[in-house]
Protein backbone atom coordinates (compact mmCIF):
# COMPACT_ATOMS: atom_id res chain seq x y z
CA UNK A 1 0.00 0.00 0.00
CA UNK A 2 1.19 3.49 -0.82
CA UNK A 3 2.44 5.54 1.94
CA UNK A 4 4.72 8.53 2.67
CA UNK A 5 7.13 10.02 4.71
CA UNK A 6 9.42 12.97 5.74
CA UNK A 7 12.94 12.88 5.56
CA UNK A 8 15.26 14.75 8.53
CA UNK A 9 15.44 18.45 7.50
CA UNK A 10 13.18 17.76 4.35
CA UNK A 11 9.93 19.86 4.25
CA UNK A 12 8.24 18.10 1.69
CA UNK A 13 6.79 14.49 2.48
CA UNK A 14 8.05 11.38 0.11
CA UNK A 15 6.04 8.86 -1.33
CA UNK A 16 6.71 5.03 -1.26
CA UNK A 17 4.50 2.42 -3.47
CA UNK A 18 5.35 -0.44 -5.68
CA UNK A 19 4.81 -1.41 -9.03
CA UNK A 20 2.83 -3.61 -10.77
CA UNK A 21 6.22 -6.22 -10.98
CA UNK A 22 6.38 -6.11 -7.20
CA UNK A 23 8.95 -3.33 -7.63
CA UNK A 24 9.68 -0.23 -5.00
CA UNK A 25 9.34 3.03 -5.79
CA UNK A 26 10.51 6.39 -4.12
CA UNK A 27 10.18 10.07 -5.17
CA UNK A 28 9.47 13.33 -3.39
CA UNK A 29 5.82 14.47 -3.83
CA UNK A 30 7.16 18.07 -3.77
CA UNK A 31 3.74 18.49 -0.84
CA UNK A 32 4.22 19.81 2.55
CA UNK A 33 0.40 18.61 3.16
CA UNK A 34 0.87 15.05 4.46
CA UNK A 35 -3.03 14.52 2.91
CA UNK A 36 -2.49 15.68 -0.15
CA UNK A 37 1.15 13.99 -0.69
CA UNK A 38 -1.26 11.20 0.04
CA UNK A 39 -3.01 11.60 -2.25
CA UNK A 40 0.09 12.26 -5.18
CA UNK A 41 1.17 8.89 -3.89
CA UNK A 42 -2.33 6.88 -4.26
CA UNK A 43 -2.66 7.99 -7.62
CA UNK A 44 1.24 7.25 -8.58
CA UNK A 45 0.39 3.90 -7.34
CA UNK A 46 -2.57 2.99 -9.48
CA UNK A 47 -1.14 4.22 -12.12
CA UNK A 48 1.97 2.21 -12.06
CA UNK A 49 -0.18 -1.04 -11.25
CA UNK A 50 -2.59 -0.29 -13.47
CA UNK A 51 -5.22 0.37 -11.80
CA UNK A 52 -7.31 2.72 -13.74
CA UNK A 53 -6.39 3.73 -17.33
CA UNK A 54 -3.98 6.39 -18.00
CA UNK A 55 -6.51 8.55 -19.02
CA UNK A 56 -8.49 8.65 -15.91
CA UNK A 57 -4.96 8.70 -13.81
CA UNK A 58 -4.40 11.71 -15.87
CA UNK A 59 -7.60 13.34 -15.38
CA UNK A 60 -7.31 12.86 -11.18
CA UNK A 61 -4.27 13.89 -11.26
CA UNK A 62 -5.51 17.26 -13.15
CA UNK A 63 -7.86 18.05 -10.67
CA UNK A 64 -5.33 17.70 -7.87
CA UNK A 65 -2.85 19.69 -9.79
CA UNK A 66 -5.50 22.21 -10.09
CA UNK A 67 -6.33 21.72 -6.08
CA UNK A 68 -2.70 22.32 -5.08
CA UNK A 69 -1.56 24.92 -7.62
CA UNK A 70 -4.27 26.71 -8.63
CA UNK A 71 -3.01 26.13 -12.62
CA UNK A 72 -4.08 23.45 -15.07
CA UNK A 73 -1.55 20.64 -15.86
CA UNK A 74 0.09 20.79 -18.96
CA UNK A 75 -1.40 19.07 -21.50
CA UNK A 76 -0.41 18.71 -25.60
CA UNK A 77 -1.31 16.59 -28.66
CA UNK A 78 0.95 13.98 -29.92
CA UNK A 79 1.60 15.71 -33.17
CA UNK A 80 1.72 19.51 -31.26
CA UNK A 81 4.55 17.86 -28.69
CA UNK A 82 6.59 16.53 -31.36
CA UNK A 83 6.58 19.95 -32.99
CA UNK A 84 7.52 21.29 -29.91
CA UNK A 85 10.26 18.97 -29.44
CA UNK A 86 11.72 19.52 -33.00
CA UNK A 87 11.83 23.18 -32.47
CA UNK A 88 13.92 22.83 -29.10
CA UNK A 89 15.96 20.33 -30.92
CA UNK A 90 17.06 22.56 -33.80
CA UNK A 91 19.94 24.96 -31.97
CA UNK A 92 20.89 21.70 -29.98
CA UNK A 93 21.67 19.51 -33.21
CA UNK A 94 24.00 19.39 -36.69
CA UNK A 95 21.45 19.64 -39.69
CA UNK A 96 22.35 15.81 -40.34
CA UNK A 97 21.19 14.65 -36.81
CA UNK A 98 18.09 17.18 -36.56
CA UNK A 99 17.07 15.39 -40.02
CA UNK A 100 16.72 12.16 -37.82
CA UNK A 101 15.04 13.43 -35.69
CA UNK A 102 12.16 14.88 -37.63
CA UNK A 103 12.59 11.30 -40.03
CA UNK A 104 11.20 9.42 -36.61
CA UNK A 105 8.66 12.18 -35.54
CA UNK A 106 6.98 11.99 -38.73
CA UNK A 107 7.11 8.12 -39.30
CA UNK A 108 5.84 7.80 -36.00
CA UNK A 109 3.18 10.52 -37.05
CA UNK A 110 2.22 8.71 -40.11
CA UNK A 111 2.17 5.33 -38.48
CA UNK A 112 -0.72 7.05 -36.03
CA UNK A 113 -3.04 8.87 -38.66
CA UNK A 114 -5.70 10.57 -36.63
CA UNK A 115 -4.74 9.63 -33.09
CA UNK A 116 -1.62 12.24 -34.11
CA UNK A 117 -4.38 14.65 -32.65
CA UNK A 118 -4.99 13.35 -29.87
CA UNK A 119 -3.57 13.67 -25.72
CA UNK A 120 0.18 12.62 -25.99
CA UNK A 121 -0.79 10.72 -22.31
CA UNK A 122 -2.76 8.49 -23.93
CA UNK A 123 0.08 6.93 -26.17
CA UNK A 124 1.26 3.38 -25.24
CA UNK A 125 3.80 0.93 -24.79
CA UNK A 126 1.91 -1.27 -26.91
CA UNK A 127 1.21 1.47 -29.68
CA UNK A 128 5.39 2.12 -30.10
CA UNK A 129 6.04 -2.12 -29.70
CA UNK A 130 3.00 -2.06 -33.04
CA UNK A 131 5.12 0.78 -34.50
CA UNK A 132 8.30 -0.54 -33.84
CA UNK A 133 6.78 -4.09 -35.76
CA UNK A 134 5.80 -2.25 -38.77
CA UNK A 135 9.36 -0.51 -39.08
CA UNK A 136 11.40 -3.75 -38.83
CA UNK A 137 9.20 -4.96 -41.79
CA UNK A 138 10.66 -2.57 -44.22
CA UNK A 139 13.85 -1.52 -42.42
CA UNK A 140 17.12 -2.87 -41.28
CA UNK A 141 17.53 -3.50 -37.40
CA UNK A 142 20.24 -1.14 -36.93
CA UNK A 143 17.79 1.82 -38.27
CA UNK A 144 14.52 0.30 -36.30
CA UNK A 145 16.67 0.64 -33.50
CA UNK A 146 17.91 4.02 -33.96
CA UNK A 147 14.16 5.12 -34.56
CA UNK A 148 12.95 3.26 -31.02
CA UNK A 149 16.00 4.99 -29.44
CA UNK A 150 14.93 9.00 -30.85
CA UNK A 151 11.38 8.06 -29.91
CA UNK A 152 12.39 6.86 -26.40
CA UNK A 153 14.53 10.78 -26.03
CA UNK A 154 11.27 12.42 -26.96
CA UNK A 155 9.05 10.63 -24.90
CA UNK A 156 11.35 11.15 -21.97
CA UNK A 157 11.32 15.03 -22.58
CA UNK A 158 7.02 14.36 -22.16
CA UNK A 159 7.81 13.01 -19.07
CA UNK A 160 9.85 15.14 -17.78
CA UNK A 161 7.81 18.64 -18.71
CA UNK A 162 4.96 17.14 -16.80
CA UNK A 163 2.93 16.18 -20.28
CA UNK A 164 2.55 12.85 -19.13
CA UNK A 165 2.91 9.99 -16.09
CA UNK A 166 5.51 8.04 -17.43
CA UNK A 167 7.51 7.45 -20.81
CA UNK A 168 5.90 4.74 -22.65
CA UNK A 169 8.63 3.93 -24.82
CA UNK A 170 11.03 3.64 -21.86
CA UNK A 171 10.74 -0.18 -21.53
CA UNK A 172 10.48 -1.08 -25.38
CA UNK A 173 13.75 -3.08 -25.96
CA UNK A 174 15.82 -2.92 -29.15
CA UNK A 175 14.99 -5.37 -31.87
CA UNK A 176 17.61 -8.42 -32.27
CA UNK A 177 19.35 -8.67 -35.99
CA UNK A 178 18.18 -11.34 -38.29
CA UNK A 179 20.45 -13.84 -39.43
CA UNK A 180 19.91 -12.84 -43.04
CA UNK A 181 21.27 -9.01 -42.37
CA UNK A 182 24.27 -8.10 -43.21
CA UNK A 183 26.57 -6.48 -40.63
CA UNK A 184 29.17 -3.71 -41.30
CA UNK A 185 32.97 -5.43 -41.96
CA UNK A 186 36.49 -4.03 -42.44
CA UNK A 187 38.21 -3.92 -45.44
CA UNK A 188 41.60 -6.40 -46.25
CA UNK A 189 44.19 -4.60 -47.22
CA UNK A 190 44.00 -5.76 -50.86
CA UNK A 191 40.97 -4.25 -51.01
CA UNK A 192 41.53 -1.08 -49.83
CA UNK A 193 44.61 -0.95 -52.65
CA UNK A 194 42.62 -2.00 -54.85
CA UNK A 195 40.22 1.08 -54.45
CA UNK A 196 43.30 3.12 -54.58
CA UNK A 197 44.28 1.72 -57.64
CA UNK A 198 40.69 3.34 -59.95
CA UNK A 199 40.38 6.60 -57.17
CA UNK A 200 41.18 10.12 -58.27
CA UNK A 201 43.63 11.94 -55.94
CA UNK A 202 40.76 13.51 -53.54
CA UNK A 203 39.38 10.07 -52.72
CA UNK A 204 42.96 8.63 -52.33
CA UNK A 205 43.52 11.30 -49.85
CA UNK A 206 40.13 10.45 -47.83
CA UNK A 207 41.14 6.62 -48.26
CA UNK A 208 44.41 7.22 -46.60
CA UNK A 209 43.17 9.80 -43.99
CA UNK A 210 40.55 7.02 -43.30
CA UNK A 211 42.45 4.41 -43.16
CA UNK A 212 46.01 5.62 -41.26
CA UNK A 213 43.63 8.13 -38.29
CA UNK A 214 40.36 5.88 -38.77
CA UNK A 215 38.18 8.95 -38.55
CA UNK A 216 34.32 9.74 -39.91
CA UNK A 217 34.14 10.55 -43.51
CA UNK A 218 32.79 14.07 -42.21
CA UNK A 219 35.40 15.01 -39.82
CA UNK A 220 37.97 14.33 -42.93
CA UNK A 221 36.32 15.88 -45.92
CA UNK A 222 36.35 18.90 -43.63
CA UNK A 223 39.52 18.97 -42.42
CA UNK A 224 41.75 21.97 -43.56
CA UNK A 225 45.42 22.79 -43.26
CA UNK A 226 44.62 24.53 -39.84
CA UNK A 227 43.76 20.98 -39.22
CA UNK A 228 47.37 19.34 -39.41
CA UNK A 229 50.73 19.85 -37.25
CA UNK A 230 53.51 18.57 -38.92
CA UNK A 231 55.84 19.72 -36.37
CA UNK A 232 54.50 17.39 -33.58
CA UNK A 233 52.52 15.30 -36.51
CA UNK A 234 49.01 15.55 -35.07
CA UNK A 235 45.62 15.83 -36.41
CA UNK A 236 43.61 18.22 -34.39
CA UNK A 237 39.80 18.98 -34.76
CA UNK A 238 36.89 18.62 -32.85
CA UNK A 239 34.57 15.68 -34.15
CA UNK A 240 31.23 16.77 -35.49
CA UNK A 241 29.57 13.62 -34.20
CA UNK A 242 30.23 13.52 -30.55
CA UNK A 243 31.67 17.57 -30.16
CA UNK A 244 34.63 15.88 -28.80
CA UNK A 245 38.45 17.19 -29.32
CA UNK A 246 40.53 15.01 -30.85
CA UNK A 247 44.03 14.67 -31.37
CA UNK A 248 45.16 11.84 -33.56
CA UNK A 249 48.53 11.23 -34.32
CA UNK A 250 50.17 11.03 -37.97
CA UNK A 251 51.40 8.26 -38.74
CA UNK A 252 54.85 7.63 -41.14
CA UNK A 253 52.48 6.65 -44.20
CA UNK A 254 50.18 9.26 -43.66
CA UNK A 255 52.67 11.82 -43.42
CA UNK A 256 54.36 11.07 -46.69
CA UNK A 257 51.00 11.36 -47.92
CA UNK A 258 50.42 14.69 -46.59
CA UNK A 259 54.08 15.90 -47.52
CA UNK A 260 53.08 14.76 -51.15
CA UNK A 261 49.72 17.22 -51.27
CA UNK A 262 49.79 20.65 -52.80
CA UNK A 263 50.81 23.54 -50.47
CA UNK A 264 48.11 25.14 -49.00
CA UNK A 265 48.85 28.79 -50.14
CA UNK A 266 48.76 31.67 -47.46
CA UNK A 267 44.82 30.64 -46.23
CA UNK A 268 45.08 27.60 -44.06
CA UNK A 269 41.68 27.54 -43.61
CA UNK A 270 42.08 25.66 -47.14
CA UNK A 271 40.38 22.52 -47.58
CA UNK A 272 42.76 19.27 -47.74
CA UNK A 273 40.01 17.85 -49.65
CA UNK A 274 37.59 20.83 -51.81
CA UNK A 275 35.13 18.70 -53.54
CA UNK A 276 33.73 16.86 -50.22
CA UNK A 277 34.66 19.60 -47.73
CA UNK A 278 32.15 22.00 -50.04
CA UNK A 279 29.64 19.37 -50.71
CA UNK A 280 29.23 18.90 -46.74
CA UNK A 281 28.98 22.55 -45.98
CA UNK A 282 26.61 22.92 -48.42
CA UNK A 283 24.00 20.57 -47.49
CA UNK A 284 25.57 19.84 -44.04
CA UNK A 285 25.55 16.34 -44.23
CA UNK A 286 27.61 13.50 -45.84
CA UNK A 287 24.82 11.37 -47.84
CA UNK A 288 26.04 12.34 -51.29
CA UNK A 289 29.92 12.17 -50.73
CA UNK A 290 28.86 8.58 -48.91
CA UNK A 291 27.15 7.48 -52.42
CA UNK A 292 30.04 8.80 -54.11
CA UNK A 293 32.54 6.71 -52.39
CA UNK A 294 29.75 3.67 -53.10
CA UNK A 295 30.19 4.61 -56.70
CA UNK A 296 33.82 3.61 -56.32
CA UNK A 297 32.88 0.51 -54.14
CA UNK A 298 31.00 -0.96 -57.16
CA UNK A 299 33.69 0.30 -59.99
CA UNK A 300 35.79 -2.01 -58.23
CA UNK A 301 33.83 -4.85 -57.70
CA UNK A 302 33.54 -4.78 -54.13
CA UNK A 303 29.38 -3.63 -54.18
CA UNK A 304 26.60 -3.97 -56.60
CA UNK A 305 26.00 -1.50 -58.73
CA UNK A 306 22.64 1.12 -58.00
CA UNK A 307 21.28 3.20 -60.53
CA UNK A 308 19.57 5.02 -57.65
CA UNK A 309 16.52 4.79 -59.43
CA UNK A 310 13.11 3.72 -57.88
CA UNK A 311 12.24 -0.35 -58.79
CA UNK A 312 8.22 0.65 -57.80
CA UNK A 313 9.11 -2.25 -54.31
CA UNK A 314 7.67 0.96 -52.04
CA UNK A 315 8.38 1.66 -48.75
CA UNK A 316 7.69 -1.84 -47.45
CA UNK A 317 9.88 -3.60 -48.82
CA UNK A 318 13.42 -3.60 -46.52
CA UNK A 319 15.97 -1.89 -48.31
CA UNK A 320 19.56 -4.16 -48.71
CA UNK A 321 22.42 -2.73 -46.70
CA UNK A 322 25.58 -2.89 -47.93
CA UNK A 323 28.37 -4.68 -46.10
CA UNK A 324 31.32 -1.92 -47.03
CA UNK A 325 31.18 1.65 -46.91
CA UNK A 326 33.87 3.88 -46.40
CA UNK A 327 33.02 3.74 -42.42
CA UNK A 328 34.38 0.26 -42.85
CA UNK A 329 37.91 2.04 -43.03
CA UNK A 330 37.18 3.10 -39.28
CA UNK A 331 36.48 -0.72 -38.59
CA UNK A 332 39.65 -1.46 -40.21
CA UNK A 333 41.81 0.69 -38.36
CA UNK A 334 40.68 -0.47 -35.01
CA UNK A 335 40.33 -4.30 -36.14
CA UNK A 336 44.52 -3.84 -37.17
CA UNK A 337 45.27 -2.06 -33.77
CA UNK A 338 43.72 -4.94 -32.12
CA UNK A 339 45.38 -7.16 -33.89
CA UNK A 340 48.92 -5.64 -33.46
CA UNK A 341 48.72 -5.48 -29.48
CA UNK A 342 47.18 -2.56 -28.94
CA UNK A 343 45.89 -1.75 -25.63
CA UNK A 344 41.78 -1.68 -26.29
CA UNK A 345 42.00 1.37 -24.56
CA UNK A 346 44.59 3.02 -26.79
CA UNK A 347 42.72 2.12 -29.86
CA UNK A 348 39.50 3.43 -28.42
CA UNK A 349 41.12 6.81 -27.40
CA UNK A 350 42.54 7.17 -31.00
CA UNK A 351 39.74 5.77 -32.68
CA UNK A 352 37.56 8.52 -30.84
CA UNK A 353 34.85 5.83 -29.32
CA UNK A 354 32.46 6.92 -26.74
CA UNK A 355 32.80 3.87 -24.99
CA UNK A 356 34.24 0.41 -24.77
CA UNK A 357 31.02 -1.17 -25.57
CA UNK A 358 30.88 0.91 -28.81
CA UNK A 359 34.63 0.31 -29.72
CA UNK A 360 34.29 -3.45 -29.13
CA UNK A 361 31.80 -3.81 -31.93
CA UNK A 362 34.43 -1.68 -33.97
CA UNK A 363 36.64 -4.88 -33.75
CA UNK A 364 36.85 -7.58 -36.19
CA UNK A 365 39.30 -11.05 -36.22
CA UNK A 366 41.04 -11.47 -38.93
CA UNK A 367 41.66 -15.41 -40.34
CA UNK A 368 45.48 -14.88 -40.01
CA UNK A 369 44.58 -13.99 -36.17
CA UNK A 370 42.80 -16.87 -35.90
CA UNK A 371 45.24 -19.03 -37.56
CA UNK A 372 48.04 -17.92 -35.86
CA UNK A 373 45.82 -18.83 -32.30
CA UNK A 374 45.07 -21.97 -33.82
CA UNK A 375 48.76 -22.70 -34.47
CA UNK A 376 49.33 -22.01 -30.63
CA UNK A 377 47.24 -25.35 -29.60
CA UNK A 378 49.58 -27.80 -28.46
CA UNK A 379 49.90 -31.34 -29.57
CA UNK A 380 48.17 -34.20 -28.10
Amino acid sequence: MASVFRRTRSKFWHGYWRDSNGHPHSCSTKQTNKKEAQRVVDLWEAAAQRKKSAQHVRSVFASIFQDIYGQAIPVATIRGFCVKWLEEKTPESSKATFLAYQTTVNDFLAFLGQRADTDIAAVSRTDIITWRTSLSARLHTTTVNRHVKILRMMFKAAHRDGFILENPAQHVEATKARNEEVGRRPFSIAEIQAILAIADPEWQSLINFGFYSGQRLTDLALLTWANIDLERDEIRFVARKTAKRMIVPICAPLKQHILSLAAPGEDPHTPLHPRACETIRKQGYASNVSRWFGELLAQAGLRTVSDHRGRGIGRSSRRKRQELSFHSLRHSATTILHEAGVPASVAQAMIGHDSEAVHDNYVSVGSEAIRRAAATLPEI
